[in-house]
């Protein structure tokens, strides 16, 4: 009897032991859990104000009958959408938002890309045309639309250069076409953002660990296919960054497209931002909501599945 109460006695022990460690984390554990949090309150917070907030309000918005001719704000359901798409602006806007997007998305990372490649090396002359490629970044939009509108006019600098190539004058407008117009101008944003996309995948490429590069170098692989095969998929996380930055970044589109066209010629350029600042200055602030509401979902929609798609990419890499 005395074996067996001693026999016992340790496991009664253990088992105590492991009844009062079970439940919860430990209270180190608890305390950094803590700790995060308060960290992650002031992002928190800005989010609820500066987007929680104002998308609920909009979209309590723009299912009113609600205009600067009346004082009365009323519920009218689908109303304003419906409208909007029989007057084709809905439809129209909505494609030429997207068109100008995937555009202004594809027309940065591809340079920026080539850009990032050329200027990887750290020196005077690499740090120089760093600085000049972001130089744009730093400008207005609307100062870059101006320029750009000035530059792309049927006698501007470049049609008078595009003569000396091609005979006779040329005098093309290249902001006045509607089959160009959106193209070009989803052309100049790329441009102007483009130099801070740059950066990013400078960082990247020089965050790729060089014994990794030096083992691809003896093993045969030259420039080309050292770029595609190792650096390419250690990007990942910079392109998750910029790709999402661009897309999200073109949905809100107006400063660019202001300077340069005004949402011309007639409505070949006129975006999601476009059609609600022309509605809003019209007084139809319902319609001006709706509007506004489908490009609050037009982000999330594409934006928040992009994501995930890339994130997972960097898991597989």
């Amino acid at each position: 009897m005395s074996r067996v109460a001693t026999v016992s006695r340790p496991r009664s022990e253990e088992l105590g032991a492991d009844r009062q460690s079970a439940p919860g984390p430990a209270p180190t554990e608890r305390r950094r859990n803590t700790y995060r949090l308060w960290f992650a309150l002031p992002a928190i917070a800005l989010s609820v104000i500066f987007f929680a907030v104002p998308f609920l309000a909009n979209a309590g918005l723009s299912v009113t009958q609600w205009t600067g001719f009346s004082s009365r704000i009323s519920f009218n359901g689908i109303d304003n959408f419906s409208t909007l798409g029989k007057l084709g602006i809905l439809g129209n806007a909505t494609l030429l938002t997207i068109v100008f997007a995937v555009v202004t998305m594809a027309g940065q990372n591809v340079v920026a890309l080539a850009l990032a490649k050329a200027l990887q090396r750290s020196g005077k002359v690499n740090t120089f045309f760093r600085s000049l490629f972001f130089l744009p970044v730093l400008f207005s939009p609307l100062a870059a639309g101006y320029i750009w509108a000035a530059l792309l006019a049927p006698s501007g600098p470049v049609n008078q250069m595009i003569s000396l190539i091609v005979p006779g004058d040329f005098h093309f407008a290249w902001l006045g076409e509607s089959g160009s117009a959106i193209i070009v101008v989803a052309l100049i944003d790329a441009w102007k953002w483009s130099g801070l996309v740059t950066l990013v995948y400078i960082s990247g490429l020089n965050a790729i660990s060089g014994s990794i590069i030096e083992a691809s170098v003896l093993d045969g692989a030259g420039a080309v296919r050292r770029f595609w095969s190792v650096e390419f998929p250690l990007l990942a996380p910079a392109f998750t960054f910029n790709i999402v930055l661009t897309l999200v970044g073109s949905f809100n589109a107006l400063d660019v497209i202001f300077a340069t066209t005004k949402g011309g010629p007639g409505d070949a350029t006129s975006v999601l931002n476009v059609a609600v600042y022309a509605q809003y200055g019209q007084g139809l602030f319902g319609t001006s909501s709706a509007l506004s509401f489908i490009i609050a979902l037009l982000v999330i929609v594409t934006a928040v599945p992009l994501l995930l798609f890339l994130r997972k990419r960097e898991v597989a890499q």
